[in-house]
């Protein structure tokens, strides 16, 4: 079932044990502080009305659809994860400091601009140019059409560049008038996230961000970080110019920044940036108003905590003294020189306690999932309303840390080598009896409130006998119930999202970041890395072939050799002869990666072959084609 066609009427009212819960915490948690939506409204300016952003006639981004976030929780919502919805959807442009403005809740992300001496630098253009053309738009409507005059990219995440065609022209930066700044790596890490496991992360984002749930009360309500992702046209303009270090400093249109670098710390390349003569600290995505994610459930490299917790140290160290406001490309600020230090150490140490308390006791033999269910955060932590779960969570963090220095197995011999999913499945609903006992039994635990062993042991019917209804849409009930009880924004989507699949069928891949710009943005080495990466090994076992792949207009050659199922690649000087000769220029690479030979279209791009044309065409025969819409909640 597609979106248009879903409504609140496919889900079911909070279970008596949810709504209990949620009441509890409405009482324990200390909802009288209203010092964030303070500052959310903070310097408001103006606000995009209606909040709808469209890409010709399809919505790609609908701010107006979380208008439902107002009054208080209802039963199916968390109360915290409401709260932080509603401050989500607060959006508009907001000045931030003399001569800094921000753009929220146009995007999953913030957009933000420095004013300069003539014209405007634009800080992290959102995903889509859509909505980061809108974002300039309204900006210009209150500060007048200043022209962009710089871009920076604070990281490697999609949400932080993807736009960026909708604020600068790609001449302009190519005739030096807009400098693109980025932090070292970030090219690099930028297209390969969004290509080498793309598919699969595309996928599980999906679900992560509720991209085919309604928005309402028991539907989707946030994501946490921000509400949802936009889907309109992504691309990426590489940088101009990069930061190598901590304490460079750049000037661009007479807007002075020093940065400081923070790689492998919520991302690969990642750096914050200090405007001293605003006395403003940017601190990208190390320091917003959630607890983030050491490993994002959609699928990442596991990030370092102990070093994300040391680079909030250092910032403090450089810019402490010098700062009146904090804020980032996503939330809101924080004003004030007090509350900014205390901001950045309560965040500093929640990264320093969930690592430091996770590897003392996995040294004293706790698994990644025992220590999941027993670490608790101090009070302090407990009571800031930034520091708590609503996109990372303590849970799939613990377990990423874990995971970061033990791996997926835990030491237990029982789980070395265990049956995979389905077969597994089948032996547990033998054992217990068949999937008709097992339901009924499940029934039970569901009644009584315990979601967490229902939605187990539920699985593994549903992995045993796909189609047993019964078990499809108690399974479905109790995710459900997981998904209302959620403060994890995500958590949220995916169980929600869980349920939707069940009762519906898959949803697929809503939207892809592997668009034409970043593929063209790989190196050779990276775009002959995920040729390798999907050559189907068992169908070629006993393919022999040698190609040689000659940029014509790079002076570069690539020998690239199948054989045992394996693709490998060396730009080493060749001894033999290969197979087939391909010249082509090197904007033609990206044909090799769709597996197109046809030879119109391969002269077409420039492509000539000399030697066995076969040879082509059997490498591009022996790739896979990856798979958007694969299984989740079923085999």
């Amino acid at each position: 079932m597609s979106t248009a066609h879903m409504t609140e009427l496919d889900q079911k009212p909070a279970s008596a044990a949810v709504a209990a819960e949620h009441r509890r915490l409405l009482a324990s948690l200390p909802f009288s502080d209203q010092q964030d939506f303070e500052d959310a409204r903070r310097g408001f300016l103006a606000a995009l009305r209606p909040g709808v952003v469209r890409a010709g006639e399809r919505v790609v981004w609908d701010g107006d659809a979380y208008d439902f976030l107002e009054g208080e929780a209802p039963e199916t919502v968390h109360p915290s994860l409401w709260r932080q919805s509603e401050l989500n959807a607060i959006q508009g442009l907001f000045e931030v400091a003399p001569g800094i403005l921000q753009v929220r809740g146009l995007d999953l992300s913030n957009v933000s601009f420095i004013e300069g001496d003539r014209g405007v630098v634009v800080l992290d253009p959102l995903i889509s140019a859509e909505t980061a053309a809108a974002a300039l738009g309204l900006y210009r409507q209150v500060r007048g059409d200043r022209p962009v005059t710089g871009v920076i990219y604070t990281h490697s995440h999609a949400d932080h560049f993807g736009g960026v065609r909708g604020v600068v022209r790609q001449e302009d930066v190519d005739a030096g008038r807009v400098p693109i700044l980025a932090p070292a790596g970030f090219i690099e890490h930028a297209v390969s996230e969004n290509v080498s496991a793309g598919t699969a992360m595309a996928r599980r984002a999906g679900y992560m961000y509720g991209a085919a749930l309604p928005r309402g009360p028991r539907g989707q309500v946030g994501a946490g970080l921000g509400q949802t992702t936009s889907t309109g046209t992504f691309g990426i303009i590489p940088p101009t110019l990069q930061v190598t270090a901590t304490g460079q400093e750049e000037t661009v249109d007479g807007v002075r920044m020093v940065f400081q670098l923070a790689p492998g710390s919520e991302a690969p390349a990642e750096m914050h940036i200090a405007f001293p003569d605003r006395r403003a600290l940017c601190m990208a995505e190390n320091a917003t108003h959630v607890l983030h994610n050491i490993l994002t459930i959609r699928g990442a490299e596991v990030r370092d905590a102990h070093a994300w917790a040391g680079y909030l140290t250092e910032a403090i160290d450089l810019f402490g003294g010098d700062v009146d406001v904090v804020f980032a490309s996503h939330h809101w600020p924080t004003w004030g020189r007090d509350r900014a230090i205390e901001f950045l150490t309560l965040q500093r140490d929640l990264y320093a306690y969930l690592h430091d308390q996770t590897v003392r006791l996995l040294n004293q033999g706790l698994t990644g999932d025992e220590i999941a269910e027993v670490l608790v955060l101090p009070p302090a932590l407990e009571r800031a309303w930034h520091a708590r779960g609503y996109y990372g969570s303590v849970s799939h963090n613990v377990k990423a840390v874990f995971q970061r220095y033990m791996g997926w197995y835990d030491g237990n011999p029982a789980h070395l080598w265990p049956h995979p999913p389905t077969e597994a499945a089948r032996r547990y609903v033998d054992f217990m009896g068949g999937a008709d006992a097992v339901v009924r039994r499940a029934r039970g635990s569901f009644d009584a409130g315990d979601l967490r062993w229902a939605a187990e042991v539920l699985n593994h019917v549903v992995f045993a006998e796909p189609d047993h209804r019964a078990a499809r849409d108690l399974l479905a009930d109790t995710y459900e119930q997981l998904g209302y009880g959620s403060e994890n924004g995500t958590w949220r989507c995916a169980y929600l999202s869980g349920a939707h699949e069940l009762r519906h069928g898959a949803f697929g891949t809503p939207v892809t970041p592997v668009s034409p710009d970043v593929l063209a943005q790989l190196t050779p080495e990276q775009l002959f890395d995920t040729l390798a990466f999907r050559i189907d090994g068992p169908r070629c076992w006993d393919e022999r072939l040698a190609l040689d792949v000659v940029l014509v207009d790079a002076a570069a050659r690539y020998r690239l050799t199948l054989r045992n199922g394996a693709l490998t690649v060396t730009s080493a000087v060749q001894t033999t002869d290969a197979d087939a000769v391909v010249s082509l220029p090197r904007s033609a690479l990206p044909v090799l990666a769709t597996g197109a030979v046809d030879p119109a279209g391969l002269a077409a791009a420039g492509v000539a072959i000399e030697g066995d044309a076969s040879a082509l065409r059997r490498l591009t025969a022996a790739l896979s084609t990856p798979d958007p819409d694969f299984a989740i909640v079923t085999p």
